[in-house]
């Protein structure tokens, strides 16, 4: 039998992995997941799911939910994407990752079928999750999308509830560069007669999502149409909201562990899931939402969203990377007291950078950095593309170089920001 690491290698090795070469490994059919389901006899037919799409904060609120029914009593799957340290993190059942047993004989165990079928990395993985989910009975799984929607692996599920959080630009070589483009994608995870929860109002793809649940007689909520923010204060490690359920005239006071701001958008769309879900039988009682939301990193295991790591200096890390999610960031960094600021920033190629970089503050230091994989922007490119946009800062060919120089220079009262992808707050961490 192959030990865990060597399992690893073999499908980090062997499989095409969209974060390492990009669009080439995104399969634009579901053919390869449903042969691989078959093989192991539709294990996504045996479990309850609920399914998140979305540009920006699917895996707030995948992890949201997933604290929620924990919390409720509910043994919860929660599958999401891409992981930040351990390839486990991405398959967990009650916030415990998936055992390194199950991965490696899972894999063994499918190695005729990968060499017949020639699954991507995620669709293997996607395969793994449901496996691992029947094998482990849940109640419930929370399943993230991966890329997209329609043509997206995951989406093979029947779920009890479909959630679409937002739609900003991302990946446009593969989901088309309009939003209501990006959005009819997104849309794709909308199935007959499911309910669908659209978690915030935007005018110019409003219509996309009404239209496509019409057609599939799916009832459609727009949360922030069911909740109103009455006001937010930003603790340390807190985010206290206080919110109005307009249906009951029903002011709620929520305290989060998850502390940036742009999670208010994120909250609206898991509260009007749980009255979804309420309205479909689920036991879930709003002392079971308080007490989750205010320990989600605890029960599921979340980290990389406004993630305080350290307070002297004040030490963020933060996996937004597109237009939208660094502009989440910025706005909340004008909530936080410091005396100079300093960013850790690195890029994917096939992100617009030209469109993300007017964003950042010119008044930080920045140090340009490329994380070690080969979609990576060059940090020397990166630094000269950030001079052209008024920021100044040096170059590091590592993330851990970048950081050691951030650290050197900060003093006790400055705050340093680690952004720009995942891969570079994996590798901070």
């Amino acid at each position: 039998m192959a030990s865990y690491k060597e399992t690893i290698d073999y499908l980090f090795a062997q499989l095409p992995m969209f974060t390492k070469v990009g669009a080439s490994a995104y399969k634009t059919d579901l053919h390869n997941t449903i042969a691989l389901l078959d093989q192991l006899q539709q294990p996504h037919k045996s479990f309850k799911s609920i399914h998140i799409a979305g540009t920006n904060g699917k895996g707030s609120t995948s992890h949201m939910l997933a604290a929620i029914f924990q919390q409720a009593g509910y043994k919860t799957g929660l599958y999401t994407s891409p992981h930040l340290i351990d390839f486990r993190e991405r398959i967990r059942v009650n916030g415990e990752m998936v055992s390194e047993e199950f991965v490696t004989s899972f894999t063994e165990n499918l190695k005729p079928a990968i060499a017949e079928i020639a699954p991507s990395f995620f669709e293997l993985t996607v395969a793994m999750a449901f496996s691992y989910f029947q094998q482990q009975q849940v109640d419930i799984a929370i399943i993230e999308v991966g890329l997209g929607g329609r043509l997206d692996s995951t989406n093979v599920i029947t779920p009890e509830l479909s959630v679409i959080t937002n739609i900003s630009y991302d990946h446009k070589q593969i989901l088309g560069d309009t939003l209501p483009q990006i959005a009819s994608e997104k849309a794709g995870i909308i199935k007959p007669n499911i309910p669908v929860v659209i978690s915030e109002t935007q005018s110019e793809v409003a219509e996309v999502f009404i239209n496509k649940a019409k057609e599939n007689n799916s009832p459609i909520v727009f949360a922030d149409q069911e909740w109103m923010e009455a006001q937010s204060t930003i603790n340390k490690a807190h985010l206290d909201v206080q919110i109005l359920d307009t249906a009951e005239q029903q002011m709620r006071t929520l305290k989060l562990d998850l502390s940036g701001q742009y999670q208010e958008k994120n909250l609206m769309g898991v509260l009007s899931a749980v009255k979804q879900l309420q309205q479909q039988g689920w036991h879930i009682s709003w002392q079971h939402v308080i007490t989750a939301l205010s320990h989600v990193k605890k029960l599921t295991g979340l980290r990389g969203r406004w993630d305080v790591v350290d307070l002297h200096p004040l030490t963020v890390l933060d996996v937004g990377h597109n237009e939208a999610g660094i502009s989440e960031i910025m706005e909340q960094l004008r909530h936080v007291n410091y005396q100079q600021l300093h960013i850790v920033v690195g890029f994917v190629k096939d992100k617009e950078v030209d469109k993300v970089l007017p964003l950042f503050p010119t008044t930080a230091h920045y140090y340009f950095c490329k994380a070690q994989l080969p979609r990576a922007l060059d940090e020397v490119a990166l630094a000269e593309m950030g001079a052209a946009n008024g920021l100044n800062g040096h170059a590091y060919p590592s993330v851990q170089a970048a950081l050691h120089a951030a650290k050197q220079h900060a003093q006790k009262d400055d705050m340093i920001l680690v952004c720009g992808s995942f891969f570079i707050v994996a590798e901070v961490m």
